[in-house]
């Protein structure tokens, strides 16, 4: 005949007393305490492993941090999780493993990640400004934010204040550059989706405009600039050159000696 287990009471459990070896309270289906020489108690569930069929424990913490009530829920939980052949105890630690990356893994910290990438594409200036405009626009509000839980309202709310102000070329660079962040993320599974794809059409576009150009009468005033100018002389040929033949000036600067006819 079976042994029959009476499920611990909260005073049995309360007023359990240590012993010169540690000694197991029973309250039914593989839920223990134990209670230790120095006077700890510990919840622990006894299950067989659902592949190797060996006996193993999960704790479910200390009491009276852990009450009764709450060891016996942690049972429960564990015990349906064991019905789908699954073991608890692995099962709780690759959780709890996912929950930590995923809180560890900032918006910030997948953004330097990425960055470490990003510079090696771009000049060294480039790469400066790209990092200055998120340390200045993302990173202060939403760089500690887990990269799962960034939201493209959350995103839209910080750049707002950037927008009002009219500097909506800093805006269209910023959605830019965090669009890669999480593109990235993606890419290397951080987050499943990008929630910033169309975060740019929140936002007014930025007019474009022309630089005013040059009327013939003012040359000589640009001339005359020129030759007071704190530029190197080489810059200033330069563009005296580009002034005489007309060509775009990476095709000027680029320009080799034998590629001129004289």
């Amino acid at each position: 005949m079976a042994k029959i287990t009476n499920p611990l009471t909260n005073t049995e459990v309360k007023q359990a007393k240590p012993k010169d070896k540690e000694y197991n309270l029973m309250d039914g289906g593989g839920l223990k305490l134990r209670v230790k020489p120095n006077g700890s108690k510990q919840w622990l569930f006894n299950y067989a492993h659902p592949i190797t069929r060996k006996r193993t424990n999960i704790s479910f913490g200390a009491y009276p941090s852990v009450t009764l009530a709450a060891a016996r829920d942690a049972h429960r939980a564990a015990k349906d999780v064991l019905r789908q052949n699954i073991d608890p105890k692995e099962h709780r630690d690759k959780h709890k493993h996912e929950h930590l990356l995923a809180h560890n893994n900032t918006f910030e910290a997948v953004a330097k990640q990425w960055f470490e990438i990003k510079k090696t594409k771009v000049t060294d200036d480039y790469a400066e400004d790209i990092w200055r405009s998120l340390k200045l626009h993302a990173f202060p509000s939403i760089g500690s934010v887990p990269i799962h839980q960034v939201e493209a309202p959350m995103v839209i709310s910080t750049l707002n204040p950037t927008a009002s102000k009219g500097s909506l070329e800093t805006v269209k660079r910023v959605c830019q550059r965090m669009n890669e962040v999480m593109t990235y993320a993606v890419n290397t599974g951080a987050v499943k989706a990008n929630p910033l794809a169309g975060i740019r059409h929140a936002f007014k576009a930025p007019k474009k405009n022309n630089m005013p150009a040059l009327q013939p009468a003012e040359l000589p005033e640009l001339m005359q600039t020129f030759t007071t100018a704190s530029i190197k002389l080489a810059t200033r040929c330069l563009i005296e050159w580009q002034l005489h033949t007309m060509i775009r000036p990476a095709e000027a600067a680029g320009a080799r000696w034998e590629e001129i006819n004289f």
